[in-house]
């Protein structure tokens, strides 16, 4: 029940209680005043019932001392009271006024008659007297008659006495008790009103308003602290605190609600700013080694729930490889097929949930967990593929799909950048047809070379013998089929003691460096014996054997490295003056055993 309600029903309650109580105040105001009434009516009845007494008794005692004494004041008094009205009729005449029962009005009748009767005796009695009958006078006074008369009326008047007495008493006696009554209730109804008031002002202000105004104010106070942790008691009251305990639910909900927006809008702040810390350093990144560092760093602290990989596609478009992982990923290996993942074949983002009845990728395993596979893409090409992993249900994978794919975008353009770097870099420093370093890197390393002094070089210059036979024979196809075979055969042989470049034309160039002239040697005639002992073909045909010519010279730390590739094709043109299939080689001077070591 609302305050307002409980206060008006307490005034409402107080007032009727008020007017009670001051109604039982006036009816014992009224009751005594009839108690008074009472004590006035019986006072005044007990004075007539003793003037009545007295008037009765004293007629009769001046009649008896004038026949006794024959003095003229008794004379004169029982006269004078014959003349005017004696003192019992009026007694009589105020009883007849007063509001008297029946059964005192016979009595007050009985008594006229006993009156009027005992006059008449007294009259012959004083009649006689005068009349010189002293005797006679004195036996009708002192008679039997007259002394029966006399008691009768004294009789009567006692009795209308007591009849009074008991009337009047009785009538005090109620009023006086219904004055106690009507004062005891107007007590206890002001008593019940100060109670109620009491009560009620106790309730509404320390239970209903002090107590709960208390327990919220310090609510409130922790709610002012953006403390919302603090519980706010169900009240089920429909008053004004109740409104207020609910309102103040509101406001922690609203704070909650708020303070669950600030912590989502400060992670995904803090999401878009490690986003954007990534995307710029994917930017000045020059490998994709650097690459998939960036990505392997940042992709746990925007994802702390998510393990994963970054594959790469390999340049057949039939794999891809992981080239960085964070946070130990279990269902996807480091390779995988192209075939093997319903993200590349459909070119769109495939979360992997069985439970949500969609198909799970193929190179996936443990179906009990969730993944989500984003393929990388750049300029409508796919380049990769961004796998994540570990989400407990699917609305954690929905509320981060959408910075799945931006990542992805992002990486996808880093990626497709790097590779296409790195082919513009081949295109310049690498020959087109045999995939070897180009002229422009061998001068490189020559300046290289002769800027850090790093000593001992040795340079071979290699030409296909009769190349242009092959062109004219079997065509310009056939002729790059034995560059492109001639060139392998070079690099795997050569492999990691040296560098194979493509010179131009038929023409290549070796370079080892601190290699020693016998082992330098060696290698020219395993390179001469190995072309020359494999057959090529083209299109099924056999273009017949093909040979080289190698010139081989060499320099120490003490003279300049820029003049040993003049030599080594002086050598070369040596060679082929010679009979070509050959290596002849130019060497320093050395000492004599350097000679022999060489």
């Amino acid at each position: 029940m609302r305050i307002s309600t409980i206060t008006n029903w307490a005034y409402g309650v107080t007032v009727g209680l008020t007017l009670l109580s001051g109604g039982a105040f006036i009816l014992s105001a009224r009751s005594a005043d009839h108690e008074r009434q009472a004590v006035v009516e019986s006072q005044a009845l007990d004075e007539l019932s003793e003037r009545l007494t007295m008037a009765a008794e004293q007629t009769s005692e001046d009649a008896r001392l004038f026949v006794m004494r024959g003095e003229d004041r008794h004379l004169q008094a029982f006269r004078g009271d014959e003349k005017g009205e004696r003192d019992r009729e009026q007694a009589l005449k105020s009883f007849k006024a007063a509001a008297l029962l029946p059964q005192e009005m016979a009595l007050i009748q009985e008594i006229e008659q006993d009156g009027e009767a005992l006059d008449a005796i007294e009259e012959r009695a004083v009649t006689a007297y005068a009349n010189g009958d002293q005797e006679g006078a004195r036996q009708m006074l002192f008679g039997a008659e007259h002394e029966r008369v006399q008691s009768d009326l004294l009789t009567s008047v006692r009795q209308l006495t007591d009849l009074i007495a008991t009337r009047t008493n009785d009538a005090l006696t109620d009023a006086k008790q219904w004055s106690d009554f009507w004062g005891a209730v107007a007590k206890s109804l002001l008593g019940l009103t100060a109670a109620v008031f009491l009560g009620v002002l106790y309730f509404v202000l320390r239970r209903r308003v002090a107590m709960p105004l208390m327990r919220m104010t310090g609510i409130v106070n922790r709610l002012a602290r953006q403390d919302y942790a603090v519980e706010v008691l169900t009240d089920n009251r429909r008053d004004e605190i109740g409104e207020m305990n609910d309102a103040i639910q509101i406001f922690r909900d609203n704070g909650l609600e708020r303070e669950r927006l600030d912590a989502e809008r400060r992670a995904d702040q803090r999401t878009k700013d490690l986003i954007l810390q990534m995307m710029h350093r994917l930017q000045a990144c020059q490998r994709q080694e650097e690459l998939a560092e960036v990505v392997s760093l940042f992709a746990p602290q925007i994802f702390p729930d998510f393990a994963g990989h970054l594959y790469v596609m390999n340049d057949s478009r039939t794999a891809l490889s992981s080239i960085g992982s964070w946070r130990e990923p279990r269902r996807a290996g480091p390779v995988l097929t192209s075939a093997e993942c319903w993200a590349l074949r459909r070119g769109r983002p495939h979360v992997s949930d069985a439970a949500a009845g969609d198909i799970p990728c193929q190179h996936l395993e443990h179906a009990d967990e969730m993944g989500i596979c984003v393929p990388l893409s750049a300029q409508g090409d796919t380049v990769g593929l961004l796998y994540f992993e570990g989400a407990s249900d699917s609305q954690a994978i929905a509320s981060a799909r959408l910075y799945f794919e931006l990542i992805a975008e992002n990486i996808g353009l880093g990626v497709a950048n790097l590779q296409l770097r790195d082919r513009l870099m081949s295109l310049a420093i690498r020959d087109g047809l045999t995939g070897l370093l180009n002229r422009r890197s061998l001068d490189d390393a020559l300046n290289r070379i002769a800027r850090d002094e790093q000593g001992d070089v040795i340079a071979m210059m290699v030409d296909i013998d009769h190349f242009k036979r092959f062109n004219d024979e079997f065509g310009h196809d056939a002729g790059d089929e034995v560059m492109r075979r001639v060139s392998a055969i070079l690099s795997e042989t050569v492999g990691e003691a040296g560098t194979v470049y493509r010179f131009g034309g038929e023409e290549f160039a070796i370079l080892l460096e601190g290699g020693a002239e016998g082992s330098a040697l060696d290698l020219a005639e395993k390179l001469r014996t190995l072309i020359a002992a494999t057959p090529v073909t083209y299109h099924g045909r056999l273009l017949g054997a093909v040979t080289i010519s190698l010139g081989a010279a060499s320099t120490t730390a003490d003279m300049p490295s820029a003049d040993v590739l003049l030599r080594a094709d002086a050598a070369l043109l040596s060679a082929k003056a010679k009979g070509r299939n050959r290596a002849v080689a130019d060497w320093v001077e050395r000492s004599a055993t350097d000679r022999r070591r060489a």
